[in-house]
């Protein structure tokens, strides 16, 4: 199946998803603790990723409202692709001609143009992930597309510090240490920048895939209805009161992993770990970790199940984030770096998968796009909002407390996920 035409473009276009999302949170929090901004500070701005959560406010459109010339040309789901990767190209260029130490804001609303762009881009990848293949391959989609995300996220974050260490100038120091300097940053945004080209190229030479087709709009109440309305009376007509218990674990089951994810950059650089160290262990040895984990995934779900898999994801990654609090004792430690790293994301790789495709398992084709994207909003709301006051309480309680603290939120997912087993999924006629 991962070599099979769908599986291939997957794995291209979840290089240009993967992409964008390091540079607005992981690798830019390096770069603003470099360049001297404060923790809290960086925590808040952890908020620019809401974009990612409000999504289903605009997944309608993406769904449905053509663009001009745009969708004539290429479809509803590549027209949208290819729009959204023009702002994210922009965006990112803007980041690299602006330096925060001098002008902070520019840097900022430039980060949201990329993460409106990327968030759109999801809303319009998923889709066209759902309908480019049935149930059964959806767990394999799911894993090829994580390959291409994480090695992404491999450019993304080894790369950016990899450039930006290689044209550093290293006789500018301050101390022991080298002096920030705003060139490298710019260097490194512009080739992301340039990255986004090879989803551009995949966008242009894929086949629009055949979606649901949607039913005729009789005037602007009716399309209203279909676009806005029907896919969530969709959902919640076919699950009705359990509709509850799935949208909560939705809702919780990543909050562990994407609060601790906010402060992992700045705690690299207190505990005085290089950008080559960095990018060597964390964002690439830690990415192909991510990798294995997404591959066993997707074969422990076909063999056992989305749900037991889902547990054992919710289990490890709570249990992980216990390793971090271990790492911040030892100091600058690179084999024990090594060993935590691995494990987190080993266990990261292997929850998203699984629940990639229990969020894909749920959704009715005829409404992939909106669907979809209010399960992964919905993913990301609360966990986001919590991120941001990441950097406020590590500065009032440490590090240690702070990575104790985001395994304990991962407790009550385990609960929410043995409920959610008790639910079979129900689809229509057309669903998925």
């Amino acid at each position: 199946m991962y070599t099979e035409p769908a599986s291939l473009r997957m794995l291209s276009l979840g290089f240009s998803a993967g992409l964008p999302l390091l540079l607005v949170f992981g690798t830019l929090s390096f770069w603003l603790r470099e360049a001297g901004i404060d923790r809290t500070t960086i925590g808040f701005l952890s908020w620019v990723g809401l974009a990612y959560a409000f999504k289903w406010s605009w997944s309608p459109l993406v769904d449905r409202l053509p663009i001009p010339w745009l969708t004539a040309r290429l479809g509803r789901r590549r027209s949208w692709l290819l729009a959204a990767q023009g702002l994210i190209m922009a965006g990112l260029v803007g980041m690299a001609l602006t330096d925060p130490q001098v002008a902070l804001a520019p840097v900022v609303w430039c980060a949201v143009a990329v993460a409106i762009g990327s968030a759109t881009q999801d809303i319009a990848l998923d889709a066209f992930r759902i309908e480019s293949g049935d149930a059964d391959h959806q767990a394999a989609l799911a894993a090829i597309y994580q390959t291409g995300y994480r090695l992404a996220m491999i450019w993304a974050g080894a790369g950016a510090l990899w450039i930006a260490a290689r044209a550093q100038d290293a006789t500018a120091v301050v101390g022991v240490a080298p002096a920030y300097q705003h060139g490298p940053w710019q260097v490194a945004y512009l080739v992301m920048a340039c990255s986004m080209l090879p989803g551009v190229l995949t966008v242009l030479f894929s086949q629009e895939p055949v979606p649901a087709p949607l039913a005729p709009s009789k005037g602007l109440a009716q399309w209203l209805h279909g676009a806005l309305v029907a896919p969530f009376a969709d959902f919640i007509g076919r699950y009705r009161w359990q509709a509850a218990l799935i949208l909560a674990l939705i809702a919780t089951y990543r909050i562990s992993d994407v609060v601790m994810g906010i402060m992992a950059n700045p705690f690299y650089v207190d505990m005085g770990f290089s950008k080559d160290e960095v990018a060597a262990v964390s964002k690439i040895y830690g990415v192909v970790m991510t990798l294995v984990g997404a591959v066993i995934g997707g074969a422990l779900a076909l063999r056992m199940g989305v749900m037991r898999v889902l547990m054992l994801g919710a289990a490890l990654s709570a249990a992980s984030n216990l390793l971090f609090a271990w790492l911040s004792t030892r100091g600058h430690d690179v084999t024990a770096l090594v060993w935590v790293v691995s494990a987190d994301n080993l266990a990261g790789g292997l929850a998203t998968t699984a629940f990639m495709a229990y969020m894909a398992s749920l959704t009715n084709v005829q409404y992939s796009a909106t669907q979809y994207a209010m399960f992964s909003s919905m993913m990301l709301l609360l966990p986001k909002f919590v991120a941001g006051f990441s950097g406020k309480y590590v500065d009032a309680f440490g590090y240690a407390d702070f990575f104790n603290a985001t395994a304990w939120l991962g407790v009550p997912v385990l609960l929410l996920v043995w409920l959610a087993g008790r639910v079979h999924p129900v689809h229509t006629k057309s669903g998925a």
